[in-house]
């Protein structure tokens, strides 16, 4: 998307790890702010669909789960326009506490999008709630509104949703996709939501993800509402008719328009 991103994390010095690290290589992406770990295993998910949709199995004790805060990962922070984090990699305190030493070296005009990203049974309220305070850009589901409702309470309805829980944590920008019916992206008073593209699906596995990236993007150009988020489904919607979660879909992500109707 014309963004230099970066992968923080740390894989075992296995061979699922050096896998994952080819990948980046193959994909023009950086191993270096990859640490690795001669006493973890590289992490893994196992995946199975159920009736049509992911149910995650997440391997307990990994690599990940002992992320360190390096000097040279303050030096990357520090210059860092966005900054992605998610609750799962937060379930050992080692890797919550280095995620939020990120977030705090990080520019105060950087934006820091927390995907919430809810996988049971690895999360809780406070968890998610220091992640709100630390954030200033969320992007979640509906089932996840629900449950940021009913724990902080806030409606459920999805506009004045996105209104308050901006009001209460906060936060500049708030993204909610809806699956096949498409998103809602409000940042501040604006909101534009967006019907869902028509697509055959391949599986949903990345999606989510490449939706992040696409507003991450739109968030740094200062799109409009509206561009950010017909971007965003277009991108969604072209890895979910791919198999996979990471296919290689540069070219034809390159060719969506930025404002495409």
């Amino acid at each position: 998307m014309g963004l230099n991103g970066v992968v923080l994390s740390r894989v075992g010095t296995d061979e699922l790890g050096e896998e994952f690290v080819q990948y980046l290589s193959r994909h023009g992406l950086s191993d270096q702010y990859v640490q690795r770990d001669a006493e973890h295993a590289t992490g893994q998910v196992r995946v199975e669909f159920v009736d049509g949709d992911p149910q995650y199995t997440f391997v307990d004790d990994v690599a990940w789960d002992y992320l360190e805060f390096l000097p040279e990962t303050a030096v990357l922070c520090a210059k860092a326009s966005v900054l992605c984090f998610g609750t799962l990699a937060q379930r050992s305190r080692a890797s919550q506490l280095m995620i939020y030493d990120c977030l705090r070296a990080a520019p105060s005009d950087a934006w820091k999008i927390y995907d919430i990203n809810l996988r049971p049974p690895w999360f809780n309220k406070s968890t998610i709630e220091s992640s709100l305070q630390l954030a200033n850009a969320l992007k979640l589901n509906e089932d996840e509104v629900v449950y940021l409702a009913e724990n902080f309470g806030l409606p459920t309805e999805l506009e004045p949703f996105a209104a308050e829980v901006q009001q209460f944590f906060g936060l500049k920008a708030v993204c909610i996709t809806l699956g096949g019916d498409g998103c809602l992206v409000a940042r501040g008073d604006e909101q534009s939501r967006q019907p869902g593209i028509p697509i055959k699906i391949a599986d949903t596995v990345g999606a989510g993800d490449s939706f992040t990236a696409a507003i991450a993007h739109g968030l740094v150009q200062q799109k409009s509402v509206a561009e950010m988020a017909r971007f965003a489904n277009h991108v969604a919607a072209l890895v979910a008719s791919h198999a996979g979660a990471m296919p290689d879909l540069r070219v034809e992500i390159a060719k969506i328009p930025q404002n495409s109707a």
